[in-house]
């Protein structure tokens, strides 16, 4: 009986995978490059408030431009790197794994991703598809979630006043 029950609280999060759409925005950022605006951006939580590594969120982004997935995955090396995320080997390991799964982009799509307290899953959103939203990749891992949410959320972010947009001031 309770190995039955350690199983439902190890499936519980999977069952409510989506349940991050209906979250509360704790805040919002728009991520500007001269005259061209990037992205748009959100961090949800079920109850609308940010506390640092206390789960879950969501960290929505919608896209204002079309962008490679080179250059989606050039940036996030980029900021792994300004903030010493990581070992080389991890950093390479976590970016092959983003390759087989972020798309280019174009104007309108969204890609979030819902971290939890065991890891986090990313999800895809392509403009004018009947706002069907899926689940694309698989799961990864706490330490690749903190690693990613640390380029927006972490206090040694280069994007200052979208973190603190994002996280209501916190």
């Amino acid at each position: 009986m309770k190995r039955w029950l350690y199983c439902l609280l190890l499936l519980a999060p999977l069952t409510h995978a989506s349940d991050w759409l209906h979250w509360k925005k704790v805040g919002s950022a728009t991520l500007n490059w001269g005259p061209f605006t990037v992205y748009d951006s959100q961090l949800l939580t079920p109850q609308g408030k940010y506390r640092p590594q206390q789960w879950p969120l969501a960290l929505v982004i919608t896209y204002r431009r079309d962008i490679s997935r080179e250059d989606l995955l050039s940036a996030t090396e980029q900021q792994w790197q300004a903030q010493a995320i990581g070992s080389e080997i991890q950093r390479k390991s976590w970016l092959s794994q983003l390759d087989s799964i972020w798309p280019d982009v174009t104007s309108g799509n969204r890609i979030a991703f819902q971290a939890d307290q065991q890891g986090g899953q990313f999800y895809w959103q392509q403009s004018g598809i009947n706002d069907k939203i899926s689940a694309i990749g698989p799961r990864f891992d706490a330490t690749f979630r903190d690693a990613f949410l640390a380029i927006w959320l972490s206090a040694k972010t280069e994007y200052p006043e979208l973190r603190q947009g994002l996280t209501g001031g916190a």
